[in-house]
């Protein structure tokens, strides 16, 4: 069938600010689903109040709402469209791209009459499938009359009926609340002792107080199916993902792997006719969806655990695994459009109704930021923990694997073989046992150490496949001890590389030799990667898409069939599928994984960066390794390179290309960790010179910069351990505020008030980070915080905003309520904070942009810290005064325009306000206060006319609640 031509403006529900559970893979879904919609001449309004995100940019959107996701905000929005005549009306709305909140949103305003009483129409879903998907038992209940296997489980709404559930199943037993998301609420009991507490909280987790209380499958293995349906009834599976950890932890917190590794060619084709059975059986719809099932070991046997009628976290992994774009599909077929009628994204020759297939692997690993929970539980079980994720592409799993690992940003070069590993036995074993999210990691401790891979397998209940894997890495690095790096022979060296091995990992296994020896030798042995594309079809028809991951091949052996003779020995490389085209081209290095301190503002400064490069000439360039986001969509870039942001990819791409430059300011920390090396190795950074970034980031060359400026700054000084720090601490007075350097976030930050809590905090500090230096500031107790992002292009310097902080200062600007404009500051201090900007840009020669923040204390304003890079609030501004100010500053730095270019006009009535949101409830054993160290998961927006707001007055009453050391 065609597309439905009544269906001419449709409304996407977002999935709001990020949380633990419900991150940006939501925010990369609607942009996808409204880009799709606009190509078909659909008017696209959007609802969110994430202002972090590219999703409410107007280059996503017709019409973008910068609202609380309320039913007060819906009925606006419909009433304003109905009754404007410069505004079409809406005809439908689409709620299954903004993850459960949306669904939640939109179930809640069908109850209330609220689409009946603006005749629109729900699409892309059925409101009866969402009940019975997300209803325990009504999904137990269809399960059983469609044939379908599941736990043993019981409905429980009250107390008792909890108890006498758990009675007759029996321990281990798993608690699952109704209409909750990422596991939240729920978790697995192992004795009855612990039964009560954890009942209780799930039948307050859940928003109907419903828990389903069911048999634990602990050991299980567990796979997910991603499908899409269209309104003729064809169903595709586009994507297997297998768990690389058994049942029992979540698997947003699971590494995952695509396509399915260890699923035997049977069980795999009754999971398919099963899940195709449970998604016809829901209801009438087209969409996406997404299936769990688990598989016993033992004997194959299959039982669903649960269905989303919607786009899940998997659908972006398995849309940048396959290069099949999910939500794109799924928002045509919920249009009208069949899957024969629409045309393949990646080839453009075939169709839609295709099932991908990979000729690579997929490895996905989760990023946790357990170090900014402290006394969290830090065990995984049913309740989501992760912050972000990473994602691997290799030709083989272990490949993929320590692809993933270099990813992850933690300071590891693959698994082991990097100086980081555990030697404790006790503790590798316990960490074995009670996984956390270095398990993967302590496995290859154990296999160093000797331990029995069966002894693994019986403890962790990992697959044997994926344990032998990582045995075969012991191996070879034990072969690789024999030699010397003159020595290795080809072969053995091709396969290291094959294996994921990176150049610094095979340094340190041979000892006295460093990355750079390896690299040259490499390059001397001609072992260089080849460039393969996704192409989602094993390369059976031609791909248009240029989406790239690297790999190690060689050609094969080539003989003549006429004369029989040897035309190539096969000691080539194997063919190299990334064109280089002779045009100029820009690289923008991306993000990386999320985590606190480094969200999605940067991969939406960096999809900025990549329009006005593309916009002003260049081929811009991607290289991100995270699945969640948009700018690694295969359609943002001219180019993208889905990699690791890690030194030894990024080099080699870089080689290969030969950029007129590389754009690092728009990454965060990630891309700002490149800097120095691609300084050491004569390569040019677009915007400002890695030394005046070198300037802001070490404090001792900025301290002497703000007093040649004669701006006030804080008393300081540097010390490399606890002795130096007390006497530092001793000159410039407590209380102090302690920190590393060169980290983002406030890592590792917190204020002291004596000299006991001075040596605690450093020593740990050193011991977490060897080899930094700790500075102490003296902390302006009671002061006041603000920040000013500016833009300079060497001449000119234009102020995207000031803000003034609720919270004082003590709390991380991350963390701090922030008022665009100024609610309280005098002029004079406004206008040293403008005068302060731009001297400090002058004098950096900043070319691009510049973040500062700064305290006020009677009056007088001091200068605690500068970042010439995108920031954490350049996107919040920038929505705020609706001005496209980082693709204004993209342009300076490419050089193509000078600020006098543009006629900027800021659209702001009243006041805009940066709300931090919190992940608090996934660690119920901590406490919510707030310190110097950044804490919050994501970030809201909210309007305000004036400073009578009863919001905003709460917000300052409050204002000091959570201050802590």
């Amino acid at each position: 069938m065609p597309k439905d031509t009544s269906i001419n403006s449709v409304l996407i529900i977002g999935s709001g600010p990020i949380i633990i559970g419900q991150a940006c893979e939501f925010d990369y879904s609607g942009s996808q689903a409204a880009l799709s919609l606009k190509e078909e001449g659909v008017k696209v309004s959007i609802i969110n109040s994430n202002p972090a995100t590219i999703m409410t940019d107007k280059v996503i959107g017709d019409h973008v709402y910068l609202k609380p996701l309320t039913l007060e905000s819906i009925d606006e929005i419909l009433t304003e469209h109905k009754n404007n005549p410069n505004l079409p009306t809406i005809d439908a709305v689409l709620p299954t791209m903004g993850g459960q909140t949306a669904l939640n949103l939109c179930v809640d305003a069908e109850e209330r009459g609220l689409w009946k009483k603006h005749n629109v129409r729900i699409i892309g879903v059925d409101v009866a499938a969402i009940d019975k998907t997300e209803n325990r038992e009504s999904f137990r209940q269809l399960m059983v009359d469609i044939g379908v296997g599941v736990a043993t489980s019981k409905i429980a709404n009250s107390f008792l009926e909890g108890k006498e559930a758990a009675q007759e199943i029996g321990f281990p037993l798993v608690i699952r609340p109704s209409y909750t998301l990422g596991g939240y609420g729920g978790g697995f009991v192992h004795k009855k002792e612990d039964f009560d507490a954890a009942l209780k909280r799930g039948l307050e987790a859940s928003p109907t107080h419903e828990v389903l209380v069911e048999q634990a499958v602990l050991g299980w293995k567990e796979y997910e199916l991603e499908l899409l349906r269209d309104s003729n009834d064809n169903v595709i599976i586009i994507c297997s993902i297998e768990n690389f950890d058994p049942m029992g932890i979540h698997t947003g917190d699971s590494i995952t792997v695509a396509p399915a590794m260890t699923l035997s060619d049977r069980c795999y084709q009754e999971m398919r006719n099963q899940a195709i059975k449970m998604m016809r059986a829901i209801g009438n719809f087209a969409g996406g969806c997404n299936v769990q099932f688990s598989v016993n070991p033992e004997n194959d046997d299959i039982i669903a655990i649960e269905i989303n009628p919607r786009v899940s976290r998997s659908s972006a992994l398995a849309s940048k695994a396959t290069g099949y774009p999910i939500a794109k599909i799924a928002a045509k077929l919920a249009i009208g459009y069949n899957l024969d009628e629409i045309e393949n994204q990646i080839t453009k020759t075939t169709s839609a109704y295709f099932e991908p297939t990979l000729d690579y692997v997929i490895v996905k690993i989760p990023r946790f930021n357990f170090d900014k929970f402290k006394g969290a539980n830090m065990e995984l079980g049913l309740q989501m923990k992760a912050v972000g994720e990473v994602m691997g592409i290799g030709r083989n799993f272990i490949e993929a694997l320590q692809k993933a690992c270099q990813s992850l940003e933690i300071g590891r070069a693959g698994i082991g073989s990097d100086g980081r590993q555990k030697r404790d036995i006790e503790e590798i074993m316990h960490g074995l046992q009670h996984p956390s999210w270095n398990r993967v990691f302590l496995i290859k401790d154990a296999m160093s150490m000797g331990v029995p891979l069966e002894s693994i397998r019986k403890v962790t209940k990992i697959d044997k496949w994926f344990l032998n894997q990582i045995q075969e890495l012991v191996a070879l690095e034990t072969e690789l001890k024999r030699y010397s790096l003159n020595n290795i022979p080809r072969d053995f060296f091709f396969n290291l590389k094959q294996k994921g091995f990176s150049d610094i990992q095979i340094a340190f296994i041979l000892g006295n030799v460093t990355e750079d020896d390896v690299y040259n030798r490499r390059k001397e042995l001609n072992i260089r990667r080849a460039y393969k594309m996704v192409d989602t079809c094993a390369a059976e028809f031609a791909a248009q898409t240029p989406y790239f991951y690297s790999t190690f091949e060689e050609a094969p052996q080539q003989i003549s069939l006429v004369t029989g003779e040897v035309l190539s020995d096969g000691d080539e490389l194997g063919t190299n599928e990334s064109i280089v085209s002779d045009r100029k081209k820009v690289i923008v290095l991306g993000s990386g994984p999320n985590r606190i301190g480094q969200g999605i503002e940067f991969d939406y400064s960096c999809v900025h960066g990549l329009l006005a490069a593309k916009e002003s000439g260049f081929e811009a360039i991607m290289i991100n390794c995270n699945p969640e986001t948009v700018s690694t969509d295969f359609n943002m870039a001219d180019k993208l390179y889905f990699e690791p942001v890690f030194w030894e990819h990024v080099r080699e791409i870089i080689d290969l290309e030969n950029p007129v430059g590389v754009i690092v300011q728009l990454g965060g920390q990630t891309a700002l960790k490149m800097a120095e090396k691609l300084h050491e190795n004569n390569i040019r950074i677009i915007g400002t010179s890695y030394e005046n970034m070198d300037i802001a980031e070490d404090r001792g060359s900025f301290s002497d910069l703000l007093k040649e400026l004669d701006i006030p700054y804080p008393r300081y000084g540097v010390a490399e351990n606890a002795e130096e720090a007390i006497k530092v601490a001793n000159e410039v007075g407590y209380p102090v505020l302690v920190r590393p350097s060169y980290v983002l976030g406030g890592q590792g930050m917190s204020i002291v008030i004596n000299d006991e809590d001075l040596e605690k905090a450093v020593v740990k500090l050193l011991g977490d980070l060897p080899g930094n230096r700790v500075l102490i500031d003296h902390f302006l107790d009671r002061a006041e915080e603000t920040e000013s992002d500016s833009i300079c292009d060497g001449e000119d310097v234009h102020i995207v905003g000031l803000m003034e902080h609720i919270e004082p200062a003590g709390i991380h600007s991350g963390d701090s309520s922030a008022v665009l404009p100024p609610f309280s500051l005098s002029d004079k201090v406004i206008a040293d904070m403008e005068n302060y900007s731009k001297k400090i840009a002058k004098a950096l020669n900043v070319i691009g942009l510049l973040n500062i923040q700064f305290a006020v204390k009677d009056d007088k304003v001091y200068v605690i810290e500068a970042n010439p890079r995108a920031s954490r609030t350049v996107p919040f501004i920038a929505k705020a005064y609706d001005v496209p100010y980082i693709n204004i500053a993209a342009r300076v730095m490419l050089g193509v325009n000078k600020l006098k270019d543009f006629n900027i006009e800021r659209k702001l009535k009243g006041f805009a306000i940066k709300e931090p949101v919190f992940s608090h409830n996934k660690f119920p054993e901590i406490t919510k206060e707030l310190g110097p160290e950044m804490k919050s998961t994501g970030e809201a927006i909210r309007f305000i006319k004036d400073l009578e707001d009863p919001y905003f007055l709460k917000l300052v009453k409050d204002k000091s609640m959570y201050l802590s050391k």
